[in-house]
């Protein structure tokens, strides 16, 4: 790879996308990423080139896309709304612009396409067929990626866990088992006791994107990997993990029960957390995906201790004392 390699991050500003933005930055690309919010058109910060553009609106993605090789899909509307209404166009665009430059399109993907068919262990060729809505519109992005493929494209998909780290807002960490701004004082575990959960840190989800973008061109043109992430056996690591962290620094927090019940109470008044009760059924069984065939390539899977990546977590999110 050189230094003469471009790519765009539409979703730059979110969690997986700017950590990607920041790592293919450091890798020695060109990064240039989207946002909606900016005080000028285009403005230089931190190594990367900033254009001001809506994902839903194609001309801005065609223009932002112009002289790259790579564009990397890291766009979600926000708190799990309008996915039906937005998250398929704004694809599409980055299809489109991806197919002007001949660009790969890199998809940060998840195990919501899976139903419980292929769990326990799933394979990147397991059949999709999932259960909820934004499953469905999963599966739908991934066939629209495997026929740009199938027309010359090349396409790169990485699927992972529930993310956490330390800039990712829009997760089950921070958005169930703490409250970002806070010092725990209680856990809240949304796992069913004794059922294992698979979770991902997203400075290891960029690692390894950025290496398997390094070899793309040896790649099938549809290119799907699993990571392994951080299996939690039981249900229960990931919140003793937090536990950890708080005592090393002399605090201490409790471990409860998510309250489900809740949730479902004020779910048909919530959009937000429907959509969290339609996916409840990832936390009631274990789901773990195989990451063999990123090792046959890669050789490794990068992997951060999990105590070192809470610990980075809570202090990124401002749950540890300065």
């Amino acid at each position: 790879m050189t230094t003469q390699q471009q790519v765009l991050v539409i979703g730059a500003a979110g969690g997986i996308g700017g950590e990607l933005a920041r790592q293919l930055r450091d890798a020695g690309w060109r990064v240039r990423g989207l946002v909606r919010t900016l005080e000028q058109p285009e403005q230089s910060r931190d190594g990367i080139a900033w254009v001001r553009g809506d994902a839903m609106r194609p001309d801005d993605v065609a223009r932002a896309a112009r002289g790259c090789a790579v564009i990397v899909h890291a766009v979600n509307p926000p708190g799990y709304r309008r996915w039906a209404e937005l998250v398929l166009p704004m694809l599409d665009n980055t299809i489109a612009a991806a197919r002007q430059q001949g660009a790969t399109v890199v998809l940060p993907g998840t195990v919501y396409n899976y139903g419980p068919d292929a769990f326990p262990i799933i394979t990147e060729d397991a059949p999709q067929r999932p259960l909820t809505r934004k499953g469905a519109i999963r599966v739908e992005m991934e066939a629209r990626l495997r026929a740009y493929a199938a027309d010359g494209g090349r396409t790169l998909i990485v699927r992972a866990g529930d993310f956490f780290g330390p800039r990712a807002g829009n997760n089950w960490f921070s958005q169930g088992l703490v409250q970002p701004g806070k010092t725990p004082g209680r856990i809240q575990n949304p796992a069913a006791p004794g059922v294992g959960h698979q979770w991902a840190y997203l400075p290891d989800v960029a690692r390894n994107i950025v290496d398997l973008l390094a070899r793309r061109e040896s790649l099938e043109p549809f290119a799907t990997f699993h990571l392994g992430g951080h299996w939690d056996g039981d249900g229960t690591e990931m919140a003793q993990a937090i536990r950890r962290v708080l005592q090393r620094h002399g605090l201490s927090a409790t471990v409860t029960a998510f309250p489900w019940w809740m949730i479902r109470l004020i779910a048909p008044f919530n959009a937000t957390l429907r959509e969290l009760m339609e996916m409840r059924y990832l936390w009631r069984r274990p789901v773990r995906m195989d990451n063999r065939r990123l090792l046959a390539v890669q050789g490794r899977e990068w992997l951060t201790p999990l105590d070192e990546a809470v610990e980075t977590t809570l202090r990124g999110l401002g749950c540890l004392p300065r």
